[in-house]
């Protein structure tokens, strides 16, 4: 068996081990922190530690060219991200605004200075 054939090489951001949803840069990442192929198994629990060591070989022999991959990968996710929080911050700014104002809200409750009944400050 070929090393390439452990993954499906989908696009320049995208190279999954075959049969699984798990990227190889997922795996990297988790190597690259320092863990050791037993302590990545953990992370991946219904990945066999075959792979992980194929996942690792790979690396090693095509590092260059699974550094840039990597690079690809982060910058994708960053980019992402960084839409994610351009199209989500009015949502987030409201759903913070309503928890600051629920625990204010509980905070009057607590100081009898509310009626949470009538739903008004306490007369």
């Amino acid at each position: 068996m070929d090393l390439q054939d452990y993954f499906d090489f989908i696009d320049d951001t995208s190279i999954r081990i075959k049969g699984h949803r798990v990227y190889i840069d997922e795996v990297l990442e988790e190597h690259l922190k320092g863990k050791a192929p037993e302590d990545i198994l953990y992370c991946f629990k219904n990945l066999p530690l075959e792979k992980i060591y194929a996942t690792l070989l790979y690396y090693e022999v095509n590092k260059a060219e699974i550094d840039a991959y990597l690079q690809r990968v982060r910058q994708y996710h960053e980019k992402s991200r960084q839409e994610w929080q351009t199209t989500q911050a009015p949502i987030l700014a409201t759903v913070e605004e309503r928890n600051r104002l629920r625990k204010e809200r509980e905070q009057l409750i607590a100081e009898d200075k509310f009626d949470p009944i009538l739903d008004r400050p306490a007369s």
